[in-house]
């Protein structure tokens, strides 16, 4: 578990099945009450490990240290966010929504670019920004009308991802993922709950519901931030982000497989296009080709 690629393999399972669940919940809950289970679940099992494992003193004081950008990250990296991808779920298929997701290290290098020096990127990694968007654009113009709301709104939950992380590898390194994690989901636990209890249905919630509201709060949540959180400290924001290379493939399949979505040529030249945006943006590609020309040289000495 200490090595980065493990950590972005299971976080890619996990978040790759976490669109299906938010479609299933988003059949009976509005998203500000599906928002405030995920998040409210995740924060009991966070708060329970934190006492077990840091303590509840060391927890208070690691808190209290950093709680100005605690609570700024909570609110664009999980409460908005969280928000927009159940709301715009709502309107698109959970395979879609994936897609557009795997813009998020796209945005992340336009944004560090202009504001974040210590992860600016240029040459290559500049025509990945163009391809990528180019990937984002034909998948939001391809919707209907009916749809293209929801498909933005994904958009700016990619754009508030990007932020998110930015401001968590700057100002967050120093801080326990444990404790980012549970500031994260708690912060935003309390900016939902007026909202989501209005917004809660009257009847009893189906069984399908409850066990996608808690899979999402204690594995896709819980569990996943606390994962995605230690890859940035071990590895920088830039190499988490990568795991939105892993996502929408995994996504696609569970909506295909589990929700009979179906999806044309444009989610699929999207993707492409994404995906090849990502390699350049992050530069994987020149990466690669590096470690390739190194071996090539040591096999031929």
């Amino acid at each position: 578990m200490r090595r980065p690629a493990v950590i972005l393999t299971l976080l890619a399972l996990i978040w790759g099945a976490s669109f299906m669940l938010i479609k299933i919940a988003d059949r009976q809950l509005a998203p500000s009450t599906l928002v405030l289970g995920r998040l409210g679940s995740a924060t009991v099992l966070l708060a329970a490990i934190a006492v077990v494992g840091l303590g509840f003193r060391r927890t208070l004081e690691e808190i209290r240290g950093a709680w100005a950008w605690l609570a700024v990250v909570a609110l664009v990296n999980t409460a908005v966010p969280f928000w927009l991808l159940s709301w715009g779920e709502t309107r698109i298929d959970s395979g879609l929504a994936s897609i557009i997701q795997g813009a998020v290290p796209i945005f992340n290098a336009l944004i560090a670019f202009g504001f974040f020096r210590e992860a600016r990127v240029g040459g290559l990694r500049l025509l990945g920004l163009g391809i990528g968007f180019v990937g984002v654009a034909l998948l939001v113009g391809a919707q209907p009308q009916g749809r293209l709301l929801g498909a933005l709104a994904v958009v700016a939950m990619a754009l508030c991802y990007a932020v998110g992380t930015l401001l968590a590898g700057r100002h967050l390194r120093s801080t326990p993922p444990l404790v980012v994690a549970l500031a994260s989901t708690g912060v935003s636990t309390l900016a939902a709950l007026p909202f989501g209890v209005v917004q809660a249905p009257d009847g009893m919630w189906h069984g399908e519901t409850i066990m996608a509201i808690l899979v999402l709060g204690f594995v896709g949540t819980a569990i996943a931030y606390l994962l995605f959180f230690a890859l940035i400290q071990r590895a920088g924001a830039n190499y988490a982000t990568l795991v939105t290379y892993l996502v929408p493939p995994i996504a696609l399949a569970y909506g295909a497989i589990f929700l009979d979505e179906s999806f044309g040529l444009a989610a699929f030249a999207a993707l492409a296009l994404v995906l090849a945006g990502v390699a350049l943006a992050t530069g994987s590609v020149r990466l690669a080709s590096l470690r390739a020309g190194r071996t090539e040289a040591r096999e031929a000495a």
